[in-house]
């Protein structure tokens, strides 16, 4: 077992300590980093902006609408009652639920007794779950009595081999084995709060992440790179001054979810936020909050455009929306440019939450083009295999340094050829940067297929199935063959409108005058 993660602040990807030394110097000038902790930068806005509030849907349970004034002083009643359980600076604290209010109220609980929240994704059960726990030695689990239909207890038995795990909290009715009720925690008299001690650069979040090694890997995040993106998010991201709701159906457990502590205080802007997502019920929440801004994929919004168009809601306040986490295609852009919707490409990951936006003031041409260019404090490079740039303009890996980006993984075996020199991470995602500074994404420096030796790339296909084949969707991978070494296969997503056939694709690609050999040979 691996264990917890040391009571350091990360490896930052080896970097001498007067390297770091200069580099938080010129994001503190810049003022990305800063003397506060994400505790306590909810009690700043909790007294300069109290009512900004976050109102959370389900359909399982009745709406709340809870203000910042009042996730601050939860959180501080919640962290003195995790305290008298024994969890402090140093400790990890697993949270399993849905994206519900105590999710996100408890997050903060747990950053204010000074330990890190490691959040875990709702559907993760059996081994994936172990994993997760038994790799970073989480201390205390929060997690669902029950939501979807399905019966949380039911995970508890597999959990007793965990030696760091000291307690279980359910959220519910009923805790089964060793679980304790949350509601009995708080039932009992409120403990007196010791305020520990705490430093922004302190590991305040955990999150794992799947990428090109067998085991998922450990993202350490601190106070400053987390409030570090908070303060860039909302660069070039954009709502109507006239209706400032934002729309989150963010599953908790990923990045974005982890986001939400930070931009909507930092903001001032409030959100709707739907614990999964469902179309027609987020269609209808657009509708009565008038939202006029959201991030996601192009999968979120088209499906809400599919639904608008068979006349069952209206979307007339969107303004903007922003495209990632997966492939982006120009008529992605030109298909909501149509719809009065300015939407711009992002790039990020959950070691860099992000790295690049478009801007929506640019023309639909350039934004339909790339990924826009660099956040504030960002610096981005584009190297070749041995870590030399490359010339203007040509491929190569994009490597980022900037005040968002993690400061390294929990397992010291990840952290080993995830840097280059200098703190410079390596994204293993194959780019280019023009003249101005635009950065665009063409491949996946590990999605490469390599047929009969000539090199295809997954995203120029992904791209042409998208572009002329009737896909809403396409990943391309490699399938072992014995003759070739790989051939292309694709999984996609129809978008309706067209029949998808081997013969048909092939006939596409032709006719657009891609070589036969990229068209997929499975589907």
């Amino acid at each position: 077992m691996m264990g917890s993660p040391s009571k350091g602040r990360g490896d930052y990807g080896g970097l001498s300590a007067a390297e770091l030394a200069s580099l938080k110097a010129r994001w503190r000038a810049a003022g990305l980093h800063a003397d506060e902790t994400i505790p306590q930068m909810l009690a700043r806005t909790a007294r300069e902006r109290g009512d900004v509030s976050r109102t959370f849907h389900s359909d399982e349970r009745e709406t709340r609408e809870i203000t910042v004034a009042e996730a601050y002083e939860l959180s501080r009643d919640w962290a003195a009652r995790l305290q008298a359980l024994g969890v402090g600076p140093g400790d990890t604290v697993a949270v399993q639920m849905p994206n519900w209010w105590e999710a996100w109220v408890f997050g903060y609980a747990v950053l204010t007794t000074g330990a890190r929240v490691l959040p875990i994704h709702f559907t993760y059960v059996g081994h994936d779950l172990d994993y997760a726990l038994r790799e970073s030695g989480a201390k205390v689990l929060f997690m669902a009595e029950r939501s979807r239909g399905v019966d949380c207890l039911e995970r508890i038995p597999a959990l007793q081999s965990l030696p760091d795990l000291e307690t279980i909290l359910v959220h519910g009715e009923e805790a089964g084995g060793r679980a304790k009720l949350w509601r009995d925690v708080l039932a009992d008299p409120a403990p007196a709060f010791e305020e520990p001690q705490l430093h922004p650069d302190d590991i305040c979040m955990l999150l794992f992440t799947s990428g090109t090694t067998s085991r998922p890997k450990g993202v350490l995040h601190t106070h400053n790179t987390m409030l570090a993106e908070g303060r860039t998010f909302f660069t070039r991201r954009r709502v109507d001054p006239a209706n400032p709701t934002l729309l989150s159906a963010a599953v908790y457990g990923h990045i974005g979810s982890m986001i939400d502590l930070v931009k909507g205080p930092l903001s001032g802007l409030s959100d709707a936020v739907r614990d999964r997502w469902d179309a027609r019920e987020c269609l209808e929440l657009i509708g009565r909050y008038k939202v006029s801004g959201m991030s996601g994929t192009p999968f979120h919004l088209l499906s809400l455009l599919d639904l608008v168009d068979r006349g069952f809601g209206d979307i007339s306040s969107m303004k903007y929306f922003s495209m990632g986490a997966t492939t982006i295609s120009p008529t992605h852009i030109q298909t909501l440019e149509d719809r009065g919707i300015r939407a711009t490409r992002v790039y990020g990951s959950t070691e860099h939450p992000t790295v690049c936006s478009g801007d929506p003031n640019d023309p639909l041409q350039v934004r339909a083009a790339n990924e826009g260019r660099s956040l504030p404090g960002i610096e981005v490079r584009i190297v070749d295999d041995d870590g030399a740039d490359v010339a203007a303009g040509e491929r190569g890996e994009l490597v980022t340094r900037g005040p968002e980006l993690c400061v390294g993984y929990l397992h010291p075996d990840h952290n080993r050829n995830a840097w280059l020199p200098g703190g410079w991470f390596r994204t293993g995602d194959i780019a280019t940067i023009d003249a101005e500074g635009y950065i665009t994404i063409v491949d996946r420096k590990k999605d490469i297929i390599i047929r009969g030796g000539e090199n295809l790339s997954s995203k120029e296909i992904e791209d042409a199935l998208i572009l002329h084949c009737g896909a809403r969707e396409a990943a391309v991978v490699a399938l072992p063959d014995e003759r070739y070494g790989e051939r292309v296969c694709a999984f996609v997503i129809p978008d309706g409108r067209s029949e998808i056939t081997l013969e048909a694709i092939r006939a596409q690609f032709a006719a657009a005058g891609l070589a036969k050999q990229k068209a997929p040979e499975r589907i």
